[in-house]
């Protein structure tokens, strides 16, 4: 069996368990583990709501630590703090800032491939050759942008635009969206 030392919270691996020659039995209320070769059992678990917790203080005499986690993967620490760069962690492991983190130089690697979708810029539309209206006002294109940070003098903060598909020409509206009592109708009869 193996557990983290000093872990707060210890998670066990039942296939371990098994892998190392022992035997686990999970009842109601309570998990033995049990060495398969001298049939002595090694640890008990008491259920505890929805886990079984292990007094790991009444250990016998077997061995059942865990090897350490090599865990200086540059391309797994990399995803673990949010795809950060590798010149940042070696920045952090200069500054010793994270805790865990190994303390080896990351050599540059490849762009992981989450990475490389994000950087990925949304292509544009196509620009359209010909005309599909055959007159002024037959399809009008608008957009409502969202307030802005800094409204103008007038104390508008929304820009609208409206452009017409056949001639381009294009309006520009600003807008001062007002907070509204309760509306009767929303478009007039």
């Amino acid at each position: 069996m193996y557990y983290v030392n000093g872990l707060k919270y210890s998670l066990l691996s039942v296939s371990q368990i098994w892998d190392k020659g022992n035997k686990v039995e999970f009842l109601s209320k309570i998990c033995t583990v049990t060495d398969l070769v001298t049939g002595e059992i090694v640890l008990v678990a008491k259920r505890y709501k929805n886990i079984y917790v292990a007094d790991f203080e009444s250990l016998q005499s077997c061995d059942l630590s865990c090897l350490k986690a090599i865990d200086d993967d540059a391309e797994l620490w990399h995803r673990r703090l949010g795809h950060a760069s590798f010149s940042l962690l070696n920045k952090l492991i200069q500054k010793d800032l994270v805790h865990g983190l190994p303390m080896s130089q990351f050599k540059t690697q490849t762009v992981c491939d989450a990475c490389a979708r994000g950087k990925h810029v949304k292509s544009f539309f196509k620009s359209k050759r010909d005309v599909s209206t055959s007159k002024p006002l037959e399809l009008l294109h608008m957009d409502l942008c969202r307030p802005m940070r800094v409204q103008s003098r007038g104390g508008k903060r929304y820009i609208f635009v409206i452009v017409d598909d056949y001639s381009r020409f294009t309006w520009t509206l600003f807008l001062r969206i007002q907070k509204m009592k309760r509306l009767k109708y929303l478009w007039p009869l």
